[in-house]
């Protein structure tokens, strides 16, 4: 029965990630086009302003107000009441309009303002950015609610419908509203919240009205229970949880430093002008499109079924024997995927970062210093990918003492961030934040494998052999780098369109021996990924 129910979260969570990947794919590359037409349209003083300082202002926020909250109630714990989680879950909107208010006096009042020839407007972006914050945490029970019950597209087809909305309305303020500067990308921020939460109440109102009282595992019969209420003989909220979120918002913080790090640097001091940061992060975004497209998705979702299926606080002798094995076994295999496509990255960006900047965004782009950070953002991709994934694990089995004690391990790589990132760029550039991402990144890699190793110890299973792609592969990798490197040199980038399309011929060959090298060599992956899939098809049949 209980390995019934634990393949029945690991499909759902499987669905998720693919349904993720799909959507996000669709949506984003819709996004991905048109910020490359609005490209054309604005300054990079402009992109700095706007993609720096106004997100990092929103981003902190949605942090400080929802993350631990999300993470606390999402966790499997044995005395979850749906109502105390509501009660908890709505917290967050006194919390956000307290740190909006905040936070927008500091980004006004105490930070560098930007120039007048940049923008005269750059209060009414604070405080647009700040009220579509708040507005956000009013859906905040739904979101929660939709990821715990497994409604799997819900999430990425709301979010994919916002940012496309807000992606539109932008492109139709640059162009058709010049003038209007800062004002137009505060209208298509505040476009985006407003589709976002309207889409949440309204597939939830759907539902209840037409499925809840069909369907014995979703826990609300109105509309109303999404709210507030008292729970007969139970306390307004849960201790545990309370107690759980605190731990997370601490944990948090600091992994939020990390985050968004290099955004804090520039901002408070200001080592990069907003010309430089507003490139960066545009290369930034570029480089992580594998990170929010594939990683992010396995990761909530391997997240979502770690913490499903894995008991926290719960010794490891003491774990129902059929799910930790079940647990091991998918680890080992996300990690195995994750590593190979980090793998892929590296090996193909290096030789084809400069013709995808100069398609992209053209000679803002693919001059200067932009070729150089795509390719080391490369390097950096496979080890996001390593860490979400160790993580994802490590934060769902991992006790309340053992995340509190690793809140104290984040103060350290936090403190080794942020001044690496404020020495390497002072020497390097903004190349240097990329190579303090990748520190941290690695002191992370090496703490979650350290804890790892310690929880399989004196079992039979190694999870982190995933980490290792076999010698064929690698030889594989390595061969297709060389010949990469060797058409860049000989055919790209300044000798016409026909030499481009041998370079990308080229790769595109590479590519297939890689992928047919995997096939042959990572027997255990494939037979896994069968599996589930064989399980899948054969659970969607009609009984």
């Amino acid at each position: 029965m209980a390995r019934d129910t634990h393949s029945t979260v690991l499909a759902s969570a499987t669905k998720a990630a693919s349904y993720n990947m799909v959507l996000q794919l669709f949506f984003r590359g819709l996004t991905f086009s048109l910020n490359a037409f609005v490209l054309r349209y604005v300054s990079k003083e402009m992109l700095g302003v706007v993609n720096v300082r106004l997100t990092l202002l929103y981003s902190t926020t949605l942090f400080i107000a929802g993350s631990a909250f999300r993470r606390a109630c999402l966790s499997k714990t044995a005395d979850k009441d749906w109502t105390q989680v509501i009660n908890l879950l709505w917290c967050t909107v006194p919390i956000a309009v307290i740190c909006a208010a905040s936070l927008a006096t500091i980004w006004m009042l105490v930070l560098e303002q930007p120039d007048l020839m940049i923008t005269s407007r750059y209060s009414i972006g604070v405080l647009c950015f700040s009220v579509s914050t708040v507005l956000e945490m009013l859906a905040e029970p739904l979101w929660v609610v939709g990821q715990a019950l497994l409604f799997v597209k819900l999430k990425v087809i709301i979010e994919g419908t916002a940012i496309l909305s807000r992606c539109i309305v932008t492109v139709i303020m640059v162009v058709f509203f010049p003038t209007w500067g800062l004002v137009g990308f505060s209208i298509a921020q505040l476009a985006f919240t407003l589709v976002y939460i309207s889409l949440y109440y309204a597939y939830f109102m759907w539902y209840v009205y037409n499925h809840a009282k069909k369907d014995d595992d979703f826990p609300f019969n109105s509309f109303r229970n999404f709210f507030p209420q008292f729970s007969p003989g139970k306390p307004w909220f849960s201790s545990s949880l309370v107690s759980l979120t605190w731990t997370f918002f601490k944990q948090g913080f600091l992994k939020q430093i990390l985050t968004d790090g290099e955004r804090y640097v520039m901002t408070i001091f200001g080592t990069l002008n907003f010309g430089d940061q507003g490139i960066y992060d545009v290369i930034n975004n570029l480089g992580s499109l594998a990170a929010r497209f594939i990683f992010l998705p396995i990761e909530e979702s391997g997240y979502l079924f770690f913490s499903q299926t894995v008991s926290r606080d719960v010794p490891v002798k003491e774990q129902n024997k059929e799910s930790f094995a079940l647990a091991t076994r998918v680890l080992e295999s996300l990690l195995k995927v994750v590593t190979l496509i980090g793998f892929t990255i590296m090996a193909f960006g290096y030789a084809y970062s400069y013709l995808l900047l100069d398609i992209y965004g053209g000679i803002l782009l693919s001059s200067g210093s932009g070729p150089m950070l795509l390719k080391w953002y490369c390097v950096y991709v496979l080890l996001i990918a390593v860490n979400g994934t160790t993580e994802c694990f490590v934060f769902a089995v991992m006790s309340k003492k053992d995340l509190d004690r690793y809140n104290h391990k984040m103060l350290v790589f936090s403190l080794l961030f942020v001044s690496s990132s404020w020495y390497l760029t002072t020497k390097l550039g903004s190349v240097g934040f990329i190579l303090a991402n990748c520190l941290n990144m690695l002191a992370r890699i090496i703490h979650s494998i350290y804890f790892i190793q310690n929880l399989y110890k004196n079992s039979e299973y190694d999870p982190l052999k995933g980490l290792i792609p076999s010698l064929p592969v690698l030889l594989a990798f390595v061969g297709a780098f060389v010949l990469t490197v060797f058409s860049e040199m000989s055919f790209c980038c300044d000798q016409g369109w026909h030499y481009q399309l041998v370079h990308v011929s080229i790769g595109a060959v590479c590519l297939l021996m890689v992928a047919v090298t995997l096939f042959l060599s990572e027997k255990r992956l494939i037979a896994f990924v069968r599996e589930q899939y064989d399980l899948r098809k054969a659970k969607s049949k009609p009984e």
